[in-house]
């Protein structure tokens, strides 16, 4: 029996669920470009039985106590544990992946599971004093209601974890959109849910292309909150409408991140960490580093190793390949479309620049690994969010130029810098316009108890995972307690 399955249902009050027109969609596998299984095309119909479903559910589930809602999650999480490997498997097929990766990326969805559980035990709100006597004054959090929680494809797992169990330890009911091409992951991790405790119902699914799914739920006039992962260009839609009606909204959205070198790095450090965030997920990060600001006194060196670094990246997705393939086809044509139109204005391409099609990849969505330079900073490459394996080089005189450049950017979310000078590194951290600043590292890996989020075009400024998705997902209610001595 074939890993992936059949026929991706929807899962709504608990139940496997077609979509109600009947309609279905393909889902391809990025490796061969194969289909591998079926996937309900839902549509607003289908929206408004998920948010039913959730807003039936969701009282009972408000009134159970954080603690045990932290017991349920602690559950799911080990249940999880125990069926990673089938999680990968279907992870692998559908996101183009190797297995070790796929198996790295359930141990996050895991850990971000096991994090929101303890949650469970600290729904903090706070006491303070009153300026009225005899008055007691504190706050207690409350679930907003129901969440509708829009998923990108590029970690499947995580990306389900980061916002669903943030949702769930607060008490909401959930209506979750996984992304059309990697749908097989969310529908097992939601039954694993149900399987492992999560009262049926709560916990609601719909598959479909974005289009047609997405829009019904950030404009249902049920659904409290919406928290959307994807491009700034569908993030600004999703914020318009759910603006009219005053919705809450957390946008994690695009980035363009510059990793600088100075000429005091370590320059093998430099080149293995901008080799695996500029192409570790074939570029598929949000964090990824698509821009390589490298010190004029150290810029041929850095090169010279980093094309040697680019030259060795073997693609496909068994275990000694370094990256697999982009999600789809269409992702794949922009991408190469996108680097003809700067060798075009003038960029020099110093490594691939088109679709690879070596044995076993022509008939997969593969981008080679592709490394540009001479581009002028305000080219449409150098602001456009690519989301694939295509870094830009760019030469810079000093640190106030490197620091001008990487700010030069529509986008704020990472980015990261190489120094042996403590002064210089923390002047970074100061100045850097980004959501997170890294030392010495990548501009991507985050971790479950620590905010995620970015600054202009990159977010709406709210953050997730960490203790700040709580005030994402449930609401202060501000509490008085008068007291009358007199009486006691």
């Amino acid at each position: 029996m074939s890993a992936y399955p059949e026929l991706i249902a929807n899962l709504v009050a608990g139940r496997d669920a077609p979509a109600l027109s009947g309609a279905e969609v393909e889902v391809l596998s990025p490796h061969s470009g194969a289909p591998i299984g079926r996937l309900a095309r839902s549509g607003e119909a289908d929206v408004a039985a998920a948010v039913a479903s959730a807003r039936a559910a969701q009282p009972a589930w408000a009134a159970t106590p954080g603690v045990r809602r932290g017991e349920i999650l602690h559950a799911i999480a080990n249940a999880l544990e125990a069926r990673r490997e089938e999680l990968a498997r279907i992870v692998a097929l559908e996101a183009g992946k190797r297995m070790a990766d796929s198996l790295g990326e359930v141990g996050a969805a895991v850990q971000c599971a096991r994090f929101f559980a303890g949650e469970g035990q600290r729904l903090f709100g706070r006491t303070m004093t009153s300026g009225t006597p005899n008055r007691w004054a504190m706050t207690v959090r409350r679930p907003c209601g129901v969440a509708g929680l829009i998923i990108a494809a590029n970690t499947p797992a995580p990306n389900f974890a980061w916002k669903v169990f943030p949702a769930l330890i607060c008490g909401n009911g959930v209506v979750l959109k996984p992304a059309e091409d990697t749908p097989g992951s969310a529908w097992l991790m939601a039954r694993i849910c149900e399987e492992a405790g999560l009262p049926k119902g709560l916990l609601n699914v719909v598959h479909g292309l974005g289009a047609e799914v997405g829009p019904p739920i950030v404009a249902h006039p049920q659904v409290d909150v919406i928290s959307f992962t994807g491009s700034t260009r569908v993030g600004r839609e999703i914020a318009e409408t759910a603006g009219r009606q005053l919705k809450k909204v957390s946008l994690e959205l695009g980035g363009k991140n510059a990793l600088i070198v100075c000429d005091d790095a370590d320059l093998d450090n430099a080149v293995h960490w901008a080799k695996l965030a500029s192409f570790s997920n074939a570029g598929q990060r949000c964090a990824a580093s698509s821009r390589l600001v490298v010190f004029d006194a150290v810029y041929d060196a850095f090169v010279r190793k980093f094309l040697a670094a680019t030259a060795a990246l073997k693609l496909g997705v068994d275990d000694d390949c370094d990256l697999g393939p982009v999600i789809n086809r269409r992702q794949l044509d922009n991408m190469c479309a996108a680097v003809e139109r700067a060798a075009a204005a003038g960029a020099k391409v110093l490594a691939g620049g088109g679709r690879a099609t070596g044995p076993g990849l022509s008939s997969g969505f593969y981008m080679q690994p592709t490394v540009l330079e001479g581009v002028d900073p305000k080219a449409e490459i150098s602001g456009a969010e690519l989301f694939g394996p295509i870094p830009v080089i760019y030469r810079v005189p000093g640190f106030e130029a490197a620091i001008a450049l990487a700010n030069a950017s529509p986008y704020g979310l990472t980015a990261a810098i190489h120094t042996r000078d403590v002064d210089r590194a923390l002047t970074f951290v100061d100045r850097i316009e980004t959501g997170v600043a890294v030392i010495n590292a990548g501009t991507h890996g985050s971790e479950p108890h620590m905010p995620f989020g970015g600054v202009k075009a990159s977010g709406n400024g709210t953050r997730e995972p960490g203790t700040e998705a709580l005030d994402i997902y449930s609401e202060l209610r501000d509490v008085y307690v008068n007291v009358r001595p007199e009486r006691a």
